[in-house]
């Protein structure tokens, strides 16, 4: 049976209507940099464990995430991931299962990869990793500037490549970022975080991500924003160094912060309920012992990629194990969608996934211009 075609404007109500249902008002946007679905989902690779190139001490880290078996192995290592996520929420990029995510963008380096999930668009034109001022406008200025979000979407990163990433010269975001201080206004933690922040020498171009972590923390309980990006960065900052170990450890701190945010959140009235969380990287590594420390356009694996999701409109599927296939420029009108809005920009960005709300897809159309470049 063939259905007659609907006006575009009526598509766009009733997807609005559909989208109306939604229980989530706010969004978490969360990032670890560099970080293998290898690990997500099998956890410390055998392969590399073992080796005294990259591990300074193996029976050590053996008995902090080692298992034979990969189910208790990769629990070891993301315990919130495997305890919490995969019951209540769903985890997307197991290749042993044939499910995939990957990056569009040609580059797989960081800050391509950060524009392609923040605007829904894998830029043709290589920025490196420099301070150039992102031309393209992406999901949280598109937010900012609507009212209900207005002065309601932050940012917060380890990286200090942010300012250019985000553009904030051109959107007056906020932003904290790299070892930026925070307003103390006479606040006693904000003084401490200055303290702390002033004290660490040499400073690198990455944040110690738990100062992220509680700076961003002490802004959301005290401010409540809508719509925030938090995005940590010693995961590839420890690749990089080709410590295995630290790699380690930096991604089970990870795992602990976003914990940690979701219980904080779950006991606020303001997001209790209505929250949700989507989490992923911003590029992969490579695949094999030798290269695991690498990325780039020509290591293999280096643009593969996972994604997680919980809350209360993420239907409980858990580890997605069927073959599929989504994208990273997918992740900025899925936001749009979750919080019943059409992401507008001068780019084309991906499709949103219906697949990852509890709301049947077929009732949702996709707005006709998600699929091109908006005037």
């Amino acid at each position: 049976m063939k259905f007659p075609l609907l006006p575009a404007a009526l598509l766009w109500c009733l997807a609005a209507s559909a989208q109306s249902a939604f229980k989530t008002k706010n969004v978490f946007i969360i990032t670890t940099d560099g970080f293998r679905w290898q690990e997500i989902f099998s956890g410390a690779d055998p392969a590399i464990i073992n080796d005294t190139e990259f591990v300074q001490d193996t029976s050590l880290l053996k008995d902090l995430y080692w298992d034979n078996r990969v189910v208790e192995r990769r629990k070891k290592l993301m315990p919130f991931f495997w305890n919490v996520i995969a019951k209540k929420g769903q985890l997307y990029g197991n290749r042993f299962e044939n499910n995939k995510v990957n990056v569009k963008n040609i580059f797989k380096i960081s800050y391509p990869g950060y524009n392609e999930i923040l605007t829904g668009y894998a830029d043709p034109l290589f920025i490196p990793n420099l301070r150039i001022n992102n031309r393209n406008h992406n999901v949280l200025e598109y937010f900012n500037a609507r009212s209900g979000f207005n002065g309601k979407v932050v940012a917060f990163a380890s990286w200090n490549m942010f300012p250019n990433i985000l553009n904030i010269k051109r959107n007056r975001l906020y932003l904290n970022s790299g070892y930026d201080s925070v307003p103390e206004n006479g606040d006693e933690i904000g003084q401490k975080i200055n303290e702390v922040e002033g004290q660490i020498l040499p400073k690198g171009n990455t944040r110690n991500d738990l100062l992220t972590s509680i700076v961003a923390r002490e802004y959301i309980t005290k401010n409540h924003p809508r719509v925030v990006f938090l995005s940590f960065g010693e995961t590839d900052e420890s690749a990089h160094h080709r410590k295995y170990d630290k790699y380690l450890q930096q991604a089970n701190n990870f795992d602990m912060m976003v914990a940690g945010l979701w219980y904080m959140i779950q006991t606020d009235p303001f997001y209790k309920d209505n929250t949700t969380f989507i989490i992923t990287t911003d590029h992969g590594r490579g695949k094999e012992a030798d290269t695991w420390c690498c990325h780039n356009w020509y290591t293999r694996g280096s643009g593969e990629i996972w994604m997680a999701l919980i809350g209360p409109d993420t239907e409980p599927l858990g580890e997605i194990d069927q073959p599929g296939q989504i994208y990273q420029n997918q992740i900025a009108s899925t936001v749009s969608m979750i919080l019943g809005q059409e992401y507008k920009s001068s780019h084309k960005a991906g499709r949103p996934l219906r697949s990852v709300v509890t709301a049947n897809p077929l009732s949702i159309p996709d707005p006709p211009l998600l699929e091109q470049a908006s005037k």
